[in-house]
């Protein structure tokens, strides 16, 4: 459009051509900015691949923490829980946190014999160390009556027991019933049918079933 004076004003779709050229270039230099100053949890430059950012770098400690926890605690098997520690390194240092282990499920570190190793023993025992009953009681198993382990078994089912851990108790009872890892003359029934009640008062249906048979088999009066 030309004007008495002679000037012209550009035509209208050209106007929003270029305005949308425009912001379309401040819009991709934002995202090209906001890329680079992305950095990850401990201040180093974020990972990319392909072009693309790892916004798992991005996130805090605590929250990949809380997110590891709740995998090991819901895990089916060793392998949902393994083989997200063997994708980078990073998940493989938080994965072995003391707060992760000691809520690992026990189906997360139920190894078959075939499948047992030093590793697998390793990570028992992190998970033991951790404070996770479960895996106490499961590591003092195999250490008392597979590995031959008795001492260093019994302390383990022990510090599960007094953590009122019915099966740890109930194993305990047994072997004192049985005098297992000791003499004949080590038995100490006093101390099997204790251990055997307080497992039956917790719910355990083997030791409930044992508590019945107390009076006619250990000699020990019914209470009312």
């Amino acid at each position: 459009m030309r004007t008495r004076r002679g000037i012209s004003y550009k035509k209208v779709n050209n106007m929003c051509c270029e305005k949308r050229r425009r912001d379309g270039n401040i819009m991709g230099e934002k995202m090209i900015r906001s890329r680079k100053r992305l950095k990850s949890s401990s201040g180093t430059p974020v990972a990319t691949v392909s072009g693309q950012c790892d916004f798992l770098d991005t996130l805090p400690d605590d929250i990949v923490l809380f997110i590891l926890a709740k995998l090991g605690a819901t895990a089916a098997c060793p392998a949902d829980f393994v083989s997200v520690l063997s994708t980078c390194k990073r998940l493989n240092a938080l994965g072995v946190h003391s707060i992760v282990l000691s809520k690992a499920s026990p189906k997360a570190f139920a190894f078959k014999s075939e499948n047992w190793s030093e590793s697998a023993h390793r990570f028992l025992k992190q998970c033991s160390d951790a404070g996770n009953i479960e895996a106490c009681y499961a590591l003092g198993m195999i250490r008392f009556y597979c590995l031959q382990n008795r001492g260093s078994g019994a302390s383990l089912m022990a510090n599960a027991a007094m953590n009122s851990h019915a099966p740890a108790l109930y194993s305990l009872a047994v072997m004192q019933f049985n005098g297992s890892g000791g003499l004949k003359t080590d038995k100490d029934l006093r101390a099997g049918v204790a251990l055997c009640a307080r497992a039956a008062f917790l719910g355990h249906i083997d030791a409930l079933r044992e508590h019945c048979r107390r009076p006619a088999v250990f000699g020990s009066s019914q209470r009312p």
